[in-house]
Parts: structure tokens; C-alpha cells; sequence
């Protein structure tokens, strides 16, 4: 019965955060830094039952699934053709400006480390550049979600930028910490690794590159040609094999070294599914919708489940010790106030970027999960006693003072540095943005008594914002315009803007069985509750848009929009009154 103590842990974990989101949204702060929070109180008032939970395999194979699927998300969420003004500077900033920071903070680690009384005179260099290597990259997950949450209209492309650089560099990461894992496991004969020449980790590094592109472009092109040739086979299904496509680019790669036999030949399987998500986010494939919402679901969920379990691997007593919060406040407020301002002031010079851009650029950097993952990683392969210092407190105590520090000032510097456009949106710049602000298509049946029967269209009275596109009269199918004429049993089908603030309003259906005190009332009759407004009838296989005086049958379904009731101020500036809107 294990198991389903488990799915009762899981269940309360995703639903408290899906609570947790709703409130930082009024907090202004980042909601995954109290997913993290979760976990570590979870962890706690579990203690007495499972003790210290340090299991960093499993820790390992649960993040690194659901980051597959957070990086494949960033690609496929990318609209390459906002980004593509900016894509020069954003992969500069993604391999060589990774690289560049890893380097200078493993530099600043090796020195400074010296001088801390904790490691015993310091640290060798393959140590160093692991820390820098785990910490370099730009965290996709919190930069998408304070982009979006806090609708940072960045001028000059910046947000393009932003998440291009953020969603692209987790790869020169990963592959920088597999290759320093690599050399430090050969340095002290872990699991039978020999030591590596400078070619062998050229050669490794070139492998990772090299394969994970290949495979990611060779799927990004099979999926596309697949999903258009068996386009008429429905909804969902698409979803599920771009879902298993993204295992697959992941996977192959990675095991290109074991399938082949040569240990270093390997590729890197989150490049692969980058990759590929960005070319079919970005390819015309069908039931687009059906994917932009079940992967926002799917990825919404996994970084709960990262964030909630990274949570819950960290000891709160460890990240306090002095050997860990001491080297962790140095190394962020290098990489913040040096490191990361010096790669991006220098990569983004050459393009006379301006320096406010550099600035909100450079304060954007954000440490997250990936850096977490990619410390359990090392640990996984190394083991907990292999390093000199705690890499995961370490690393873990980054976060979460970037999360806290630069995620929550994010937004006020950028009004500061006058980065705000009124002319820029972001969520352009995200693939579904037509979801937040698209059109909806509705049918009018035009009967005997309809007002449109027997005008031509532009006798219509419609309103403006509605566009009539196309016209069907029995098998015909008619493009109209303006003369076109209108007859009895004739089916429009018009186009309007989509309502964009759903989740500021309740939807609820109410029944109407046999005892139903509304049967045979009219809806003026009605006494529904203040804010309630009942928007369509469900009856039999039809629909009815009700006014007045419908009256309500036996067996229909009604279908209700409840308004939030407004928050006002007393007129003597106390606290708030709250007042539901009336009923009109």
C-alpha cells in the first residue's frame, strides 16, 4: 500500500501548488520559489517517518524526465520568427556565453576558494569548473514564468532574446558538467574511469553537440512529415506522439555511446529535443491547440513536481552551515555583479546593443532548476563523498537567492532601465500566443423569422468586430462578400476576438431535473445569485443563447458564468468592502 500513500503525497503536492500559484500571483514573487518552499516543509514534518530523504538517483531520473519536457516545451513555445532578429545574439549568449561564465566563476572558485577556511587550503581545477559549469546556464522554467506572469514587454527584442538564450543553453551546460564529472571521476578512479586526454574531451564535448543537433533536427523533420501525412487522424493523438517524439530525441542520443560501444560517443539528448520542439513549434502541423495545451499542462505539472522534489531533497539545517551559505552568497554576487554583465556586455557590444538592454540582460540571469538537476547529476555519478564540498546545498542556497533576489526585482529594474514598451508585447513571442488572444469561429443558423433572411450581407446588423467567412447553403460552400445574399436555412460562420480573461471568471453548469424549482420559468423569473449570468441553454444535441424570455424545460443544462465580486475601498481609506456586481 506504499504506492498509494505516494499518489495521496502527489496529488495533495500538485494541488497546494496549483493554490500557491494563485497567491504569488498577488504576492509579486515567483511562484516556483514556494513550490521549492514546499518541499522543504514537506521534508521536514516527514522527517520523523523517512528521515533525511538524500536519494539523488532517484532524485536524478524524476527531475531529468520532467526537464525533458520543460526544454522541449521552451523550443516548441518560441516563435522563431519574433526571435529571429535577435537569434545571432541569443545562441552567442547561449554556447559561447555559457562557456565564458562557467569559466570565469570556475576561475573566481578556484582562487577565492583558497582563502575559505572550510576546504582545507582549496580546491583542485576540475572541482572549480564544475561549480561554474553547474551554475552557467540561464534557468528556461523561471525566466518563461516571469516573462509571462509579470507581462514583461521588453523593448529591442529582449524577451525574444531572453528565451531563446534561456531555453538553448541548458544543453552547453549539461555538457560541460558531464564532461568535468568525467574528468574528476578519472581523477579518483570512480566506477573504473580512465583519465581523459584534452582530445578525448574535445571529442566528447564535439559528440555532444554534434549528435544531439543531428537528432534533433533528423526527429524535428520526421514528426513534422509524419503529423501532416496523418493529419486526419484527430485531435489527441497528435499530442501523444509529439509526447513520445520528445522521449525519443531525448533518449537515442544519450544512448548513442552504450548502442555503439564507445563510451564517449555520446550525444546530448536535451539539445536533441530543443531542437526539435523548436521546429514544430514552429512548422504548420495540425491540432497545434490540441499540443500548446496539453504540453502548457504536462510541463506546468513537471516543474511543480521538480521544484516540490528539489525541495524536498534539501536538509533546511545544511544550507545554513557557514561552509555552505558563505560560498554560495560569494559566487552569486559574482556571477551577478561580474560574471554574467561581463559575458553579456561583451558578446552583445558588437552589436551596439544599448545599455539598458545589457543591463536587464545581464540582471536576468536567473539560476534554477536545471542548475539543481545538473548537481544531481554529478553527485549521482560521483557519489556524495567524491567532492570536497556539498555541491547540491551549495548550488541549491544559488537558486534560491536568485529566485528571490533577481526573479522578484526583475520587473522593477526593468521600469528602471526604461526596457518597457507600450509597443511590445511579450506573449507574442511566445508560439501560443493565438491561444491568449485568438479568434473564435461561431455558427449563426439563419431560420424563416431571422432579421438577416432575405438581405444581403451588408444589410447585416452585426457587430463591428465580427467578420462573417464563410456561407453554407445545403452542399454549397460560399466565400462571401458584401452582396452576397442571405437566405433562409442558410449556416454563417463568423469570426470575433476570443474572450482573453477566462480564469478571472467561474463557469458552472446547473441541471434542470424533473423537481427542478426553474422548470417552466423563464429566465427574467429567474432569482439567481448577484454575478451570475446564464450564458447558453445545452438542450438535446442543440444550443440556445437565452435572453429574456426563454423558458427554462425539463432536462436542459444551463450553463453559468459567476463574477468574482469587486473589491472596493471605504471612502474613509480603510480596508476594503467587498460588493458583487449586480445582476442586469
Amino acid at each position: 500500500m506504499e504506492y498509494v500513500y505516494l499518489l495521496l503525497l502527489l496529488g495533495v503536492v500538485v494541488a497546494l501548488c496549483i493554490f500557491i500559484n494563485r497567491v504569488t500571483d498577488k504576492l509579486k514573487i515567483p511562484s516556483l520559489l514556494l513550490f521549492i518552499g514546499l518541499g522543504m516543509v514537506f521534508g521536514v514534518l516527514l522527517r520523523p517517518q523517512i528521515g533525511n530523504f538524500t536519494d539523488y538517483n532517484f532524485g536524478n531520473i524524476v527531475c531529468s524526465v520532467c526537464l525533458v519536457f520543460v526544454i522541449f516545451y521552451g523550443g516548441f513555445g518560441t516563435n522563431f520568427k519574433e526571435a529571429k532578429p535577435v537569434a545571432p545574439q541569443a545562441l552567442l549568449l547561449s554556447f559561447a556565453g555559457t562557456a565564458l561564465t562557467a569559466g570565469i566563476v570556475g576561475v573566481f572558485v578556484y582562487y577565492v576558494f583558497q582563502l575559505l577556511p572550510f576546504f582545507g587550503g582549496g580546491i583542485g581545477w576540475a572541482e572549480s569548473m564544475l561549480i561554474g559549469s553547474v551554475i552557467c546556464s540561464t534557468d528556461a522554467a523561471s525566466v518563461f514564468n516571469i516573462l509571462r506572469s509579470r507581462r514583461l514587454n521588453l523593448k529591442y527584442g529582449t524577451s525574444s532574446m531572453l528565451e531563446m538564450e534561456s531555453g538553448s543553453n541548458d544543453p552547453m551546460s549539461y555538457m560541460l558538467t558531464v564532461v568535468f564529472t568525467a574528468v574528476i571521476a578519472a581523477q579518483y578512479g570512480i566506477s573504473g574511469s580512465a583519465s581523459m586526454s584534452a582530445g578525448e574531451i574535445a571529442g566528447m564535448l564535439f559528440s555532444q553537440v554534434g549528435f544531439g543537433a543531428l537528432f534533433g533536427v533528423g526527429f524535428g523533420f520526421a514528426g513534422i512529415f509524419l503529423l501532416r501525412r496523418f493529419s486526419g487522424d484527430g485531435g489527441q493523438r497528435g499530442a501523444i506522439f509529439i509526447f513520445a517524439l520528445a522521449l525519443i530525441t531525448y533518449a537515442l542520443p544519450t544512448l548513442l555511446g552504450e548502442i555503439t560501444g564507445v563510451s564517449w560517443l555520446a550525444g546530448n539528448g536535451y539539445l536533441g529535443v530543443y531542437i526539435c520542439g523548436i521546429m514544430l513549434g514552429n512548422a504548420r502541423i495540425p491540432q497545434k491547440k490540441d499540443c500548446v495545451r496539453f504540453f502548457d499542462a504536462l510541463t506546468g505539472v513537471g516543474q511543480m513536481i521538480i521544484f516540490f522534489l528539489l525541495g524536498f531533497l534539501a536538509t533546511p539545517e545544511w544550507l545554513i552551515r557557514p561552509e555552505v551559505l558563505i560560498p554560495a552568497l560569494l559566487v552569486f554576487l559574482f556571477m551577478t555583479i561580474i560574471a554574467r554583465p561581463v559575458t553579456v556586455g561583451g558578446l552583445l557590444a558588437p552589436f551596439r546593443a544599448k545599455w539598458n538592454q545589457i543591463g536587464v540582460v545581464s540582471w536576468a540571469g536567473l539560476r534554477g532548476v536545471a542548475s539543481i538537476v545538473f548537481a544531481i547529476y554529478a553527485i549521482s555519478a560521483l557519489g556524495e563523498t567524491a567532492l570536497p564540498y556539498d555541491l547540491f546545498s551549495i548550488v541549491f542556497v544559488i537558486v534560491i537567492i536568485s529566485i528571490l533576489v533577481q526573479g522578484t526585482l526583475l520587473p522593477l529594474m526593468s521600469r528602471k532601465m526604461r526596457m518597457l514598451g507600450e509597443n511590445d508585447d511579450v506573449l507574442r513571442t511566445f508560439n501560443d500566443y493565438t491561444e491568449e488572444s485568438d479568434v473564435s469561429f461561431v455558427k449563426v443558423v439563419v431560420g424563416e423569422n431571422h432579421p438577416w433572411a432575405g438581405k444581403k450581407l451588408k444589410q447585416c446588423v452585426m457587430p463591428r468586430e465580427f467578420l462573417v467567412v464563410l456561407l453554407l447553403r445545403g452542399e454549397e460552400v460560399i466565400v462571401p462578400n458584401g452582396n452576397t445574399p442571405v437566405s433562409a436555412g442558410d449556416v454563417l460562420v463568423t469570426a470575433a476576438p476570443e474572450f482573453e480573461n477566462r480564469e478571472d471568471f467561474g463557469m458552472f453548469e446547473e441541471f434542470i431535473g424533473k423537481n427542478h424549482a426553474w422548470v417552466g420559468k423563464r429566465v427574467r423569473e429567474l432569482e439567481l445569485a448577484p454575478g451570475t449570468l446564464i450564458a447558453m441553454i445545452k438542450r438535446g444535441g442543440g444550443t440556445v443563447i437565452p435572453y429574456g424570455a426563454t423558458e427554462i424545460a425539463e432536462g436542459d443544462s444551463l450553463v453559468c458564468i459567476k463574477i468574482p465580486p469587486k473589491e472596493e475601498p471605504h471612502e474613509d481609506g480603510g480596508a476594503p468592502a467587498t460588493e458583487a456586481p449586480a445582476q442586469k
